[in-house]
């Protein structure tokens, strides 16, 4: 089934029949991703994909330690996009595989994030959204993801094909947007972030949301912006050790690549962010933000943030990020979709693309439809 744009995959039933479902109907896109990241991997290496796939066994234990139905989610995948286990799990661990010092020259995601609660957002409701980006290559991987699961909320995720977890919203109510903050603090080997996000968006309600992230083990530093539809939001900057947080100011929350709630002791001597752009694009995301206030209606505000969204200082490294044509284009980075989801009416939308060329487009669900989404919004 397609979106307007992008693919639309919906599967459901128990964890390995999930996985199956997913890499049948994925099977193209799961192996546009191995090709996409054999070439990369490659490129900053200089290592063959079979020896990156050996290096993510090392997180087969931490995975399944942590979340046994995702492992399991992800041996289904493999079985249904016919790839072997480790390629599934590499896709899935990429940013930690990034972080062994053979991949040094790799760089982390790049994302600005946001809430807006009802105070902020000129119609009253609630938005969760962000511009995801990352490498401009992997976009012809991208899909929108709705899960449907014995005894847990609806969630709706866009994500690379492959990953079983990244940013979305679930039928609770509950909205998880993430950046990557860069770097690790110790040799330990911890859980990949695509299994603890996903294991946010299978929280039924706030509280389990917030202790998947502060009870794991995770192996390395991301940011997690978590918004309810009751009007409540916190951003969580998570390391392997300390975890900072924050809070809205008068509605609204934004946050980048760099820390902003709290500075780890461990980089406290020095430490530089890994996106120097994200110290411009938290501001003016935050100003066009503020203007959303004054929209008259539902229509005014989701136009309101998308302009904001589309941003140009600092171009092509931008709010809304172009690729710079200066670059291999195994390097090439880009907004791959800006995300804007009502907590409110259960509108998830999205740009097939960068927020200034490409309109808003609806998934053909409402959050809050189908098992698991009988909770009135």
């Amino acid at each position: 089934m397609s979106l307007t744009s992008l693919p639309l995959v919906e599967i459901s039933g128990a964890a390995r029949e999930r996985g199956r479902q997913y890499g049948e109907q994925a099977r193209e896109r799961v192996r546009r991703a191995l090709a996409y990241y054999a070439e990369a991997f490659t490129h900053s290496s200089g290592l063959s994909w079979p020896q990156v796939a050996e290096r993510a066994a090392g997180w087969v234990e931490p995975s399944r330690a942590f979340a046994p139905d995702l492992v399991e989610e992800m041996e289904g995948l493999a079985e249904g996009a016919g790839v072997d286990f480790l390629d599934v799990l590499a896709l899935n661990a990429r940013g930690e595989i990034i972080y062994d010092t053979t991949f040094s020259s790799m760089e982390p995601d790049g994302c600005t994030s946001f809430a807006l609660m009802s105070e902020a957002s000129g119609d009253g409701h609630v938005y969760a959204g962000q511009n995801w980006d990352w490498r401009a290559g992997v976009a012809d991987t991208l899909m929108v993801l709705r899960v449907v699961q014995p005894g847990k909320p609806t969630v709706i995720m866009h994500v690379e094909a492959g990953q079983v977890g990244r940013q979305g919203a679930n039928s609770a109510g509950i909205a998880l947007n993430a950046n990557g903050l860069g770097g690790r603090f110790d040799d330990a080997v911890g859980v990949p972030q695509t299994l603890i996000r996903r294991k946010v968006l299978d929280s039924g309600d706030l509280g389990t949301a917030l202790e998947a992230l502060t009870k794991s083990k995770a192996h390395i530093a991301s940011n997690a912006l978590v918004t309810h539809r009751d009007g409540f939001a916190i951003d969580l900057e998570t390391t392997p050790g300390a975890i900072g947080w924050m809070y809205p100011t008068d509605g609204l929350l934004v946050h980048g690549n760099h820390y902003q709630a709290f500075m780890p002791p461990q980089l406290a001597d020095s430490y530089r962010p890994t996106s120097t752009d994200s110290l411009f694009r938290v501001p003016r995301a935050e100003g066009g933000l503020r203007a959303v206030s004054a929209a008259s209606g539902t229509a005014e505000a989701r136009k309101r943030i998308k302009l904001a969204m589309s941003d140009h200082l600092g171009y092509p490294e931008s709010l809304c990020t172009h690729p710079d044509e200066t670059q291999p284009p195994v390097k090439r980075w880009a907004t791959l979709l800006s995300s804007c989801v009502d907590l409110t009416t259960g509108d998830y939308l999205i740009t097939a693309g960068t927020p200034c060329d490409h309109e808003y487009e609806r998934v053909p669900w409402n959050l809050y439809d189908g098992p698991h989404g009988d909770v009135t919004p």
